[in-house]
């Protein structure tokens, strides 16, 4: 594998073999001084969401997302 400008790297043809596809979005973490590029599922990214709304925000809350936007556009 190889680093190029920007720091990105090619996904080497043995990985793509695991079903890593264009646009997937990979978790990476460092041990013991080794990169460990892992997969994020769709549903693992909501269960980590949800756990940090609950330690921020007491839990889940519900948006009124029209509210917000409608907010957003009075402030600009």
């Amino acid at each position: 594998m190889t680093v190029s400008e920007g720091f990105r790297v090619s996904v080497t043809e043995e990985a793509r073999k695991l079903g890593i596809k264009a646009g997937d979005r990979l978790r990476v973490k460092v041990e013991r001084g080794a990169i460990i590029f892992e997969p994020v599922k769709p549903r693992e990214a909501l269960e980590r969401l949800a756990s940090i709304a609950d330690r921020l925000l007491g839990g889940l809350q519900r948006v009124d997302a029209v509210k917000l936007v409608e907010e957003a556009l009075e402030r600009a």
